[in-house]
């Protein structure tokens, strides 16, 4: 489980692919030791389970479904990723409860500047999942904790101030891109109970 609060990224040093899987190097000054190989690392709002640690270089495992769901089927080298590790217990929650199970891709429509806010719209590629998209809604993009500012058809706005903007990878992102969304746990589990 993840807050979606970004402090740390890191730099895409290698990647093996397969037909249906990828195995990524991730540079970072995020420190890991041995004790947490095993451990569930949130890498741009994907759950991966860290498999290997060598220096500052952590590697991943990645899987045909989550290629399938995210964006990382595109990742290149030097693509900068946001990183969080699971939170503990006890620790401050200051964003949104994430579980990193990212539920679709969303592409950037527009982008505009007002004053140093960016606002961003972006059209969900999986429209059996507009349900969920609710104004004042807490969402995951990129793995950052957001909240959904406007809400139209298959479209949803989201404003990013100059804080995160500093800290994450979202500074990078242009029209045209795809993101990876996580849809609030809470408005899940309602819709499908209420159902």
């Amino acid at each position: 489980m993840f807050n979606g609060i970004i402090y740390n990224t890191g730099k895409i040093h290698s990647i093996d692919r397969t037909k249906n899987s990828l195995f990524v190097g991730i540079e970072t000054k995020l420190h890991f030791n041995s004790k947490e190989v095993g451990s569930s690392v949130c890498c741009d709002g994907v759950c991966l389970t860290l498999v290997k640690i060598k220096r500052n270089i952590i590697y991943f495992y990645i899987s045909v479904e989550t290629l399938n769901r995210s964006n990382f089927r595109l990742l290149k080298i030097n693509q900068i990723l946001n990183l969080e590790k699971s939170i503990t217990f006890g620790q401050k929650i200051s964003g949104h409860f994430i579980q990193g199970h990212v539920d679709t891709v969303a592409k950037i429509e527009k982008l505009r500047i007002i004053d140093k806010t960016w606002i961003l719209q972006f059209k969900i590629i999986n429209k059996n999942l507009t349900n969920y998209l609710i104004e004042k809604a807490s969402i995951s993009v990129n793995g950052v904790s957001l909240t959904i500012s406007k809400v139209v058809k298959n479209y949803f706005e989201i404003n990013i101030v100059p804080h995160t903007l500093k800290l994450t990878n979202l500074k990078n992102l242009k029209t045209k891109n795809l993101v990876n969304v996580e849809l609030d746990i809470f408005s899940k589990y309602i819709q499908k109970y209420s159902n």
